[in-house]
């Protein structure tokens, strides 16, 4: 019995879904926002002359409204949140997903400080600043997914690289030649077949005379 053969993954959806490269793209994600979020907080703390500590970064209870210290750590999420859409756009580049990520990474950075105080956050600035952090990365990351896909491609770089060598030599160029290796060329001419065995010549049909 001949053994069965495995059916080719197909391409798409089904790639960009792999769970496996989600998490992957949700731990790179989430490491960023931390290591943003450090830089950040470990700066404004020596500016302020003070030691930065580790509940600066996890600790709820650190982002107060009723001092300056609490203001200061909601500006840094919020610039955290803008810079992290640098690696969504690197790593997802599609709008329909951003809104996902951001999510996820907010959901996860609030398991985390609620594992590391032992108490769920019950602060309204802490949400307030979470909530707006979110719809900033949500936004921003969109448009910049969705500029990123409106790029024109482009298409016949060897007819265009040749018609600039030729510019910078000083001969005089046309329209860019059609990329015979595509296809067969439209009208008259020679050219060179798919699977490289010699050439063909395109030789016009004579008229038929009327009967």
């Amino acid at each position: 019995m001949l053994p069965r053969r495995r059916r080719p993954p197909r391409p798409g959806a089904l790639a960009d879904l792999s769970p496996v490269r989600i998490l992957t793209q949700i731990a790179i994600l989430q490491l960023s926002y931390y290591g943003v979020a450090l830089v950040l907080i470990v700066f404004t703390t020596f500016v302020a002359g003070k030691h930065p500590d580790a509940g600066q970064l996890l600790d709820w209870h650190n982002l107060r409204a009723d001092v300056t210290t609490g203001w200061t750590l909601g500006l840094c999420w919020m610039l955290d949140s803008l810079i992290t859409v640098i690696p969504i756009l690197l790593l997802i580049a599609r709008s329909k997903l951003v809104a996902d990520f951001a999510v996820t990474i907010h959901v996860v950075n609030l398991l985390v400080t609620s594992l590391y105080t032992r108490a769920i956050p019950s602060t309204l600035y802490w949400w307030l600043v979470q909530a707006c952090s979110a719809g900033l990365m949500i936004s921003v990351g969109m448009w910049a997914c969705q500029w990123r896909e409106l790029q024109p491609m482009a298409f016949g770089g060897k007819g265009k690289q040749r018609a600039t060598v030729d510019a910078a030599n000083g001969r005089p160029t046309g329209p860019a030649p059609v990329e015979e290796e595509e296809g067969f060329a439209m009208g008259g001419g020679r050219g060179r077949g798919r699977d490289g065995a010699g050439t063909y010549e395109m030789v016009g049909m004579a008229p038929r005379e009327p009967v």
